[in-house]
């Protein structure tokens, strides 16, 4: 016996056939005598239909009402799996997350958890009773309701998994697990049976969308085994992974992990923009005056390059920025120009940003030698370069996106 916690997204709650779907993927885990806890997220569309009540009623809201209302997707979506749990013959119960209570800051529209109380569950599960969560909402030091941002409901399920000591949380999508890259660019990208807990918030960070970053930190910290698997498998269709588990990808610490690649995957983001900041002096503290403003912003920087002239008085600098960024960014650094000091200013949007990732990358050399050699033989130039130990990323001009993904799937031998 196994304590579970099923977490199904908006595509696999869309509705009521979908609902009665998930409800079969949880009566199969109650008769195989395991405890289950289930979060929910709203269904396919209605959080946006909610944010747009929002908006039309007033282009400026008070955040406080704004989480009142679009928490009520989930608050539908677990109360009528509840009801079709119980009429499959399931004890079932909903939980809100004022309920459980999941505890968080006092970020309204974007709260952070800060802790969950999760006796009162594991009392119910230990009872048989499943507890179907509402994602993505917690209760705020205000004693109302906040939610998590967008993705919300993943972290959600990884911070309940936490505090009922679950043996694992299975995230169901509508993917059947994390693939080396995108199967829709490569056509011969294979799914991968094990993903370290850092690969996995690199790729999430760096443009995979299977997991939220948030989620994938938490179970990092927590070392909660996340097996990503899909929603739209028969629930009534036997275990048949080659060790007899689902078919999908488990998300864990690097000791279970065996065999090591040394690149494990290839991500891409498009919400990339780039500034270029021409014949800035060279001297100490340049870069605070460029990068404080747009810190005290909250404009999150990337990439950065610094290119020093010849006579080593001035510099170029250029750095990254998410592309719904760009506008405000550049309108920073041109209202900085007397505190900074420079010519001109440039920027493009048209880039993306290409990484490649592997825990393997530690102990191996020249894999960015390769990397930086496959992409010169495509003609494929690169506007900048950052670097971690398991990471290296480039940007390069977004037309080259999906040549560049190829080029480098191929040539760390990530083709099935």
């Amino acid at each position: 016996m196994a304590r579970l916690v099923m977490k199904f997204g908006g595509t696999s709650v869309a509705d009521l056939e979908r609902i009665r779907n998930v409800a079969r993927h949880v009566k199969r885990e109650v008769e195989a005598g395991n405890q289950v806890a289930v979060v929910v997220s709203a269904m396919a569309g209605v959080t946006n239909t909610l944010v747009g009540y929002t908006r039309d009623a007033a282009a400026l809201h008070d955040a406080r009402e704004y989480d009142a209302v679009v928490a009520s997707g989930e608050q539908v979506t677990s109360g009528l799996l509840a009801i079709v749990l119980q009429d499959m013959g399931v004890e079932a119960r909903s939980w809100q997350g004022w309920q459980i209570p999941i505890r968080t800051n006092e970020a309204h529209g974007a709260a952070r958890i800060e802790s969950i109380e999760g006796q009162t569950l594991i009392e119910r599960l230990e009872r048989g009773q499943v507890a179907v969560c509402a994602g993505f909402q917690g209760v705020a030091p205000d004693n109302r309701l906040a939610t998590l941002g967008r993705g919300g409901s993943d972290t959600s399920a990884v911070a309940i998994a936490a505090a009922i000591q679950a043996d694992r949380c299975d995230i169901y999508t509508d993917v059947d697990g994390v693939y080396t890259t995108d199967p829709r660019v490569v056509a011969k990208a294979t799914r991968l049976d094990r993903v370290a807990f850092e690969e996995m918030l690199e790729m999430a960070s760096l443009g995979a969308k299977v997991l939220q970053v948030r989620s994938v930190e938490m179970a990092m910290v927590h070392g909660v085994r996340t097996f990503v698997r899909s929603s739209f498998d028969d629930p009534e269709a036997p275990q048949i992974g080659a060790d007899g588990s689902p078919v999908g990808t488990l998300i864990c610490d690097e000791d279970e992990i065996l065999e090591q690649q040394v690149v494990t995957g290839i991500a891409y983001s498009k919400d990339e923009a780039q500034i270029s900041i021409r014949n800035v002096a060279d001297k100490p503290g340049i870069a605070s005056r460029v990068f404080g403003p747009l810190a005290a912003g909250n404009i999150n920087v990337d990439m950065i390059v610094q290119n020093i002239s010849p006579d080593g008085k001035t510099t170029d600098i250029t750095f990254t920025v998410p592309e719904s960024d760009y506008d405000r960014a550049r309108k920073v650094i041109e209202e900085n120009v007397g505190e900074i000091g420079f010519d001109n200013i440039e920027g493009a949007t048209d880039v993306v940003k290409v990484s490649v990732i592997g825990m393997g990358m530690r102990s191996h050399a020249g894999v960015a030698a390769q990397c930086f050699a496959g992409l010169a033989e495509k003609g494929i130039n690169i506007r900048a370069i950052t670097t971690s130990e398991i990471k290296i990323s480039v940007l390069i001009d977004s037309a080259y996106t999906e040549l560049a993904v190829r080029t480098l799937h191929s040539l760390y031998g990530l083709d099935g």
